[in-house]
């Protein structure tokens, strides 16, 4: 052991915020890392049995342990939030639990050399020695953090995917992808 410590909770900005019934706008919070209770839990819920869809709102409602000043964040929090600030905590937990940092890779525009930078900050982050030895996370069937991401073969409302940004943006909108 190196005594290196494990980042169990990453802050997030969201992009358009939760507004409460009082009209207050949240949008920092934090998300936890998930546990495997986590993943397999919501399966038992009868709204998942009966919609496979709403095993995403189950199971960020796990995950996000603030939201602004909000003393419960419940799946009714997570169903009123924004289609942008829902894929953004989508994307956000297939990235803190498949790589165990909120960060993206990027390339410079100048050399192509891909390097990685922090999702909340755009700060360069170096996450070669701190991913060794991690787990994928989300492999159950149907669950997959793959899947619960909005960057790459998301389920459309139709059951097709979603697999570019154009068609991500027509969902948003309320259009099926063509």
């Amino acid at each position: 052991m190196t005594g290196e410590t494990l980042q169990t909770e990453f802050e997030f900005t969201l992009p358009r915020g939760y507004v409460d019934d009082e009209g207050t706008l949240h949008k920092e919070g934090r998300m936890r890392l998930a546990t495997a209770a986590d993943e397999i839990k919501p399966l038992q819920d009868q709204r998942v049995q009966a919609n496979q869809s709403y095993l995403t709102i189950v199971l960020l409602s796990r995950v996000v342990t603030e939201l602004g000043d909000l003393e419960n964040v419940s799946p009714h929090e997570i169903e009123e939030l924004f289609v942008a600030d829902l894929e953004y905590l989508q994307a956000m937990y297939e990235r803190v639990n498949n790589r165990g940092a909120n960060v993206v890779e990027t390339a410079c525009p100048d050399c192509g050399d891909p390097f990685e930078v922090s999702a909340e900050t755009g700060a360069h982050v170096d996450t070669s020695q701190s991913q060794a030895g991690l787990g994928g996370g989300m492999d159950t069937p149907g669950i997959g953090a793959a899947e619960m991401s909005g960057v790459e073969g998301v389920g459309a409302p139709d059951g097709g995917e979603i697999d570019d940004a154009a068609d991500a943006e027509d969902v948003s909108a309320g259009n099926q992808p063509e």
